[in-house]
């Protein structure tokens, strides 16, 4: 088949394309940025989501095209990449150019489970109505709704693997949240079992919904419990929040960037992610992956999600001590008796307001920088500097700091090697 993918950089998307390439497919990926290919069976043509709304757009587009598989979908909001445009109006405006085109066979549709009649969300409410603009139309067309996925490069398996690392975990409010996981092997097999006609329509019918699930329903928490277990690590502790504050901390957490939970993403928990997976099993001809075969590499995906939570943890307490640091030199510590430490390193009168004040402005600004600058390395670079400079300087100058009981001079040896390890660990 020809096929025409859109969202091919998704997380879905990237693992999805190349089994299309591997069972012989030609595909021409619709993308904001296209870019060469040496394969000939691989193609990209520009296409952007936020604009391309009308019909005629997509008309030229599908020329030769076989099938449609749309992947694209947000789960927030950003600017003009909105739920209305992105579900709903770019999506209505391809289906309308599929129904017209007449060698399109198939349109494969991403949705959600939970985008249904009960949808009570902007996420779910725009798929269903994606989704039923699809089903109305006289296409072969599958709406395959995924529990939650996890997979290599997932940024909600990373999470959840994060969230089953940490020392306990949190369940937000009383309901019984049920999830029924699937594995991104199982979910690009079974679209690729569509894309074969292993799950032929419904008589009667041109449009099939189709649960995308795993074999098992659990509770969130039990699901966390699981990734853990996996992970090789102890039992899970589950700290209860009323549901009052489960609701306040959505509130707030619309406002933390890369975070996943809000209020939307807690009234979508609270219903509940589980399906039939009788679909899938029919498409996979075996039973889905069940959650105790996820985790592969059980020591790396453990230190992996260890650190997602552990080098933030470092970094923001480093901050802490530059801002502390300033703070005290600004003035919380006696200023004649700073003058006079100055004084003893050998700086003169003249400079010794500079130096004090000069050095707690440049903390200030290190732990502001820290804190929220996107690219840090250089920044603590400059820290190792300062640190090594300020410990040469004061064992030579000052010796009572190095031979101090309370260490407050061998205490910036892991202050050093804190920074260091931060500085490895970036993004560079």
């Amino acid at each position: 088949m020809r096929i025409l993918l859109t969202g091919a950089s998704g997380f879905i998307g990237q693992h999805l394309l190349p089994a299309l390439l591997r069972a012989g497919h030609d595909v021409l990926c619709a993308v904001r940025t296209p870019k060469n290919s040496d394969d000939p069976h691989l193609r990209y043509v520009q296409a952007d989501f936020v604009h391309d709304t009308e019909k005629s757009v997509w008309a030229a587009r599908l020329i030769g095209v076989d099938a449609v598989i749309n992947l694209v979908g947000i789960f927030r909001e950003s600017g003009s990449q909105t739920f209305e445009r992105l579900h709903l109006d770019t999506p209505r405006a391809l289906f309308a150019a599929c129904a017209d085109a007449p060698q399109v066979r198939m349109v494969v549709q991403l949705s959600a489970l939970g985008a249904d009649g009960e949808a009570n969300t902007p996420y779910h409410l725009t798929k269903k109505a994606a989704d039923d603009v699809l089903a109305a139309l006289p296409l072969q067309a599958y709406i395959v709704q995924p529990s939650l996925v996890y997979g290599k490069g997932g940024a909600s398996a990373r999470m959840f693997k994060t969230l089953a690392s940490l020392p306990f975990a949190l369940r937000f409010g009383s309901a019984p949240q049920p999830v029924q996981p699937v594995h991104i092997d199982d979910v690009v097999e079974a679209i690729l079992g569509l894309l074969r006609g292993r799950l032929p329509p419904s008589p009667g019918m041109t449009a099939q919904r189709v649960p995308l699930v795993g074999p098992q329903a659990l509770s969130f928490t039990d699901y966390l419990a699981a990734l853990r277990k996996g992970m090789g690590m102890g039992r899970l502790r589950v700290l209860p929040l009323p549901g009052a504050l489960a609701r306040a901390m959505a509130r707030c957490g619309r406002w933390l960037p890369g975070g996943l939970l809000d209020e939307d993403a807690l009234r979508m928990l609270d219903r509940g992610n589980a399906g039939d997976p009788a679909a899938i099993t029919q498409l996979l001809g075996r039973a889905p992956k069940p959650i105790s075969e996820f985790v592969t590499d059980p020591q790396a995906e453990r230190t992996l999600a260890k650190l997602a939570w552990l080098l933030p943890t470092l970094r923001w307490s480093i901050v802490a001590v530059w801002l502390a640091t300033a703070i005290v030199s600004f003035g919380l510590y006696p200023v004649e008796a700073s003058y006079e430490l100055l004084a003893r390193t050998g700086i003169p009168p003249s400079l010794q307001p500079l130096m004090l004040y000069g050095a707690a402005g440049f903390d200030l600004l290190l732990g502001v920088g820290i804190a929220f600058l996107p690219r840090r390395r250089p920044l603590w670079l400059a820290q190792l500097g300062l640190i090594g400079f300020y410990t040469i300087v004061i064992a030579w100058k000052l010796p009572e700091f190095l031979l101090h009981p309370y260490g407050p001079l061998t205490k910036n040896l892991p202050m050093l090697a804190a920074i260091w390890l931060l500085y490895e660990l970036e993004e560079e």
